[in-house]
């Protein structure tokens, strides 16, 4: 069989010499017959020793060296393109069936060198004298030896020519031991190598055991990073040892790391890829094994000292043939040394940095090659993460983690905290350092908020179920490289997840339906039953706040929720709605003390926290007082008014100015009240209502930014509610406290107010007694008044007369109560005469009518700086007709401290 295929390769090489020298024949039939053969005999020579030498079974890497070589032979763009269309077709041949080894012998005989050629030359030379000598005469046997020496080279050139033509490249110097080196670079001497001690068949012999790292005679391992040379040998030797033994060592390095042990499932999967990057290294050395053996077989063994070059293996061409497995492995090492203080996602990002930021392409495709297998626990904690809730990282290499319990001296206590609130908002964190760079910040967010949200959905909400069937129907196999499903899955993930959590904690929870109740009841937006709850609640809480009893609130809560219409409300929302007192403190009465609260459960006590159920109080309570204020001065005014028909009428002669005042100043404070109540309730609450309507009802509205638009929602009411914080350190300063005194002097004022109306009533009363006792006294025929009737009416007091109306009169006079001493309240009760009691009365009016302007003007000139426009408008509706002259104080302060300073300087000094 082997004699068969060799006749017929011979048969193939006789046909392709007739074919290129039929065009040299001049007319000498033997002599033409003569240079043919002597040229199949070279030819056959060059294929005998090609066929001993290694041929590369790559077929892309043959291709691949023959480009190169074209590329380096600056050949035309059109013969390149030739050359490549020549290989594919010959690719595509189905009649061939070692394509790979025709293609490689090819290129060994196009771009054999001259020595090779002299050498089958000089062997087809005895062959050639052989026919030369059955020729007749002398001159004619050195023509015809002339011509045989001549043409075969001729041939030999014109055949290397057409194969250069035809395959368009040529053999690099790396593949060829026999080579002439690069320009510069001075080839070893082939007799130095083959005389050397051990010789090159020797060290051939150790080379595969050095390359796993395995010391033998010549050479041996003295040290885990060392490898001894012979001394003995030349330099060009221990050059090519020198390259050799570095794929040595850092084999042996990376078999070490790869047997130690590592905690993480990153880290483990690392040492898989290296471990089987290693054994894709020794397989390679396995194969280098046999073709040294090979050609040590056929050169006679270790022994030799010749020859070995002939045969195709030399040193020369190990270093080449492992060049490539030398580069993989000194990045592998590499990256052993960065993973030592790396672990989870910063050891992917570190490989991956490879092949994004290295210009060199085989370091690219190799890193990425690792970055398959490294990047599959990561995946595999990905998966579990973004369709079960469930976080399975116990190494903590996932940029997700798990707070760890801390006790309450390792942190502040946080009125936001609570038992869902903890959950969503401390239970997971994300750790920005662990991200690897294989993914983009914001999809670590996205990833990080879906398996928060699954999470949520199992425990906190109950929903186990739907998390199981959807972890069973999404669930798809994560990998590295696929980038497209990735994304589609997440992106589906996170819809999905989103789009069932608002559905539970609007349908299941009704959250929305809460946030409604606490703007209806706590943000008096159901004016109804504020209206009724407060007119039921007066008399209870005009008394002192420790007489105040809770099931008299809760009793008169249910009576205005039942005479309102919160009554169709849901009994949900109204089981949650309740009356309690806040701390009680010297002095409050019942107003002060009085509050609701709406009650929360888990989950949704995740978006109205402690911290919002606080704040719905804060605002609730100035409200609250705004509207008492309102109230008061609403039932004093319509008493004036009525008694302004009747009572008021009689005594106008003496009181009408006095009246005239009190009436001017109440109608400015319920103009104050009533701007105040437009502006925080439709300005505020309801343009931040609107907000936080439009951000809850977003496509893809997330939990978070449900939490985010609420937080928003409470502190844009609070901030232009005028209840936030002093924009300097003095606590006076804040709008809160300003809006507080001025509410305590209108209240203050409108009992000076009930006080002078109790006075008129008095003095009508008097009169009323006069004139009956003097229409008595006429009908009776006697005079209608006497001497002592005027010293009588001079000693009594108004005061006096209304001690003698009954209790019951007295309190439709005035709700408030009297003093026992017979004194009205803000007045010194010593006052029991009518010309000390008058005075009083107007001077404490005037007292505070100046107060209550000069506060306002301070706080028109705050709202007047605001960079809110809002709040500026509230100074503008309340002075729109600049009445008030509004005040700088702060500045006015300044400047009396910067007058006082200079005195108090000249008197230290």
């Amino acid at each position: 069989m082997v004699n068969e295929s060799s006749n017929r390769v011979h048969d193939a090489l006789k046909s392709l010499v007739d074919l290129y020298l039929s065009s040299d024949q001049d007319g000498d039939r033997e002599g033409a017959d003569d240079r043919r053969d002597d040229v199949h005999d070279i030819l056959k020579y060059i294929v005998d020793g090609h066929s001993r030498a290694v041929v590369i079974q790559d077929f892309d890497r043959v291709s691949n060296l023959i480009k190169d070589k074209s590329l380096q032979e600056d050949e035309p763009t059109e013969r390149r393109v030739q050359l490549s269309n020549l290989i594919a077709r010959f690719r595509t041949q189905p009649v061939l069936s070692q394509k790979c080894a025709i293609l490689d012998v090819l290129r060994q005989l196009a771009y054999s060198d001259s020595a090779a050629v002299s050498e089958a030359r000089t062997a087809a030379g005895a062959g050639s004298q052989h026919r030369q000598a059955s020729r007749s005469g002398a001159q004619n046997r050195n023509d015809d030896m002339q011509t045989l020496e001549e043409q075969p080279a001729q041939g030999h050139q014109a055949k290397k020519g057409n194969l250069e033509r035809a395959n368009g490249t040529a053999r690099a110097g790396k593949d060829n031991s026999t080579a002439p080196g690069p320009r510069g670079e001075v080839a070893p001497d082939p007799m130095a190598l083959e005389d050397s001690d051990p010789s090159e068949a020797a060290l051939l012999h150790d080379l595969p055991f050095t390359l796993q790292g395995l010391s033998t005679t010549n050479l041996p391992f003295t040290d885990t990073s060392i490898l001894k040379l012979p001394a003995t040998l030349p330099l060009p030797l221990i050059s090519l040892l020198h390259t050799l033994a570095e794929p040595s060592l850092l084999y042996r390095n990376l078999s070490n790391f790869v047997q130690s042990s590592d905690e993480g499932l990153v880290g483990q999967s690392l040492r898989a890829a290296i471990g089987n990057e290693l054994r894709s290294y020794l397989g390679l050395i396995a194969t280098l094994e046999g073709e040294i053996r090979r050609a040590l077989t056929s050169v006679g063994g270790i022994r030799s000292r010749g020859n070995i070059g002939k045969v195709g293996v030399t040193l020369k061409r190990c270093v080449i043939w492992t060049r490539e497995a030398t580069m993989g492995l000194r990045l592998m090492s590499l990256m052993v040394e960065e993973a030592s203080s790396r672990k989870g996602g910063q050891l992917i990002s570190m490989i991956h940095a490879f092949s994004t930021s290295h210009g060199d392409p085989f370091v690219g495709a190799f890193a990425e090659r690792m970055l398959t297998h490294v990047t599959r626990p990561f995946y595999d904690m990905l998966r579990q993460w973004i369709y079960d809730g469930e976080l399975s990282d116990p190494y903590h290499e996932f940029f997700v983690i798990e707070s760890d319990a801390r006790g309450s001296d390792d942190k502040e206590a946080d009125a936001r905290r609570a038992p869902a609130t903890s959950v969503w908002e401390d239970k997971y964190r994300l750790d920005a350092g662990m991200v690897p760079s294989i993914v983009t910040e914001a999809f670590a967010e996205k990833v990080f908020l879906i398996g928060k949200s699954l999470n949520f959905i199992r425990h906190s909400c109950g929903d186990s179920a739907w998390v199981e069937a959807y972890c069973k129907v999404a669930s798809k196999e994560l990998h590295y490289g696929d980038t497209a499903t990735l994304e589609t899955s997440i992106d589906k993930a996170y819809k999905a997840t989103m789009a069932r959590l608002i559905h539970l904690m609007d349908n299941k929870f009704h959250l929305f339906e809460h946030l409604r109740a606490l703007k209806k009841y706590l943000l008096l937006g159901q004016g109804d039953f504020i209206a009724l709850l407060m007119e039921s609640l007066s008399s209870n809480l005009d008394n002192p706040a420790g007489s105040q009893y809770r099931h008299t609130l809760t009793a008169q809560l249910e009576h205005a929720i039942r005479g309102s219409n919160a009554q169709f409300d849901s009994q949900d929302v109204l089981r949650r709605l309740d009356a309690r007192l806040v701390e009680l403190s010297h002095g409050d009465v019942g107003w002060d003390v009085f509050t609701l609260e709406y009650k929360v459960d888990a989950p949704v006590d995740v978006v109205i926290t402690p911290w919002a159920s606080k704040q719905y109080l804060v605002i609730f309570n100035l409200l609250w007082r705004v509207k008492r204020v309102e109230f008061a001065l609403g039932s004093t005014w319509r008493r004036c008014m009525t008694g302004a028909r009747g009572v008021l009428a009689t005594v106008d002669d003496k009181l009408s100015r006095d009246w005239k005042t009190a009436r001017c100043c109440m109608a400015e404070m319920i103009h104050f009240v009533n701007q105040l109540q437009y502006y925080i309730l439709f300005e505020v609450i309801e343009a931040s209502w609107d907000q936080l309507q439009a951000a809850v009802t977003k496509q893809d509205c997330t939990l978070d930014d449900l939490i985010q638009a609420h937080t928003k929602y409470l502190k844009a009411i609070t901030h232009k509610g005028l209840l936030g914080k002093p924009t300097t350190g003095n606590r006076e300063d804040s709008f809160t406290s300003q809006l507080h005194e001025i509410l305590k002097i209108t209240l203050a004022y409108k009992d000076i107010v009930d006080g002078l109306y109790s006075f008129s009533v008095a003095e009508f009363t008097r009169r009323q007694e006069l004139a009956a006792k003097i229409e008595i006294r006429t009908a009776q025929g006697q005079w209608g008044l006497t001497e002592k009737d005027e010293i009588d009416q001079a000693l009594t007091s108004p005061i006096a007369s209304r001690n003698h109306l009954s209790g019951n009169e007295s309190r439709t006079d005035s709700p408030f109560p009297i003093n026992p001493s017979g004194g009205i309240p803000g007045l010194n009760s010593a006052t029991t005469s009518e010309d000390q009691m008058l005075p009083a009365l107007r001077q404490r009016l005037g007292d505070l009518a100046i107060d209550f302007k000069f506060r306002l003007s301070v706080l028109l000139g705050d709202l007047a700086v605001q960079p809110d426009v809002d709040m500026k408008f509230l100074g503008v509706v309340m002075n729109f007709n600049d009445v008030y002259a509004p005040r700088r104080r702060k500045r006015e302060h300044h400047r009396e401290k910067e007058k006082k300073t200079p005195s108090v300087v000249a008197v230290g000094s």
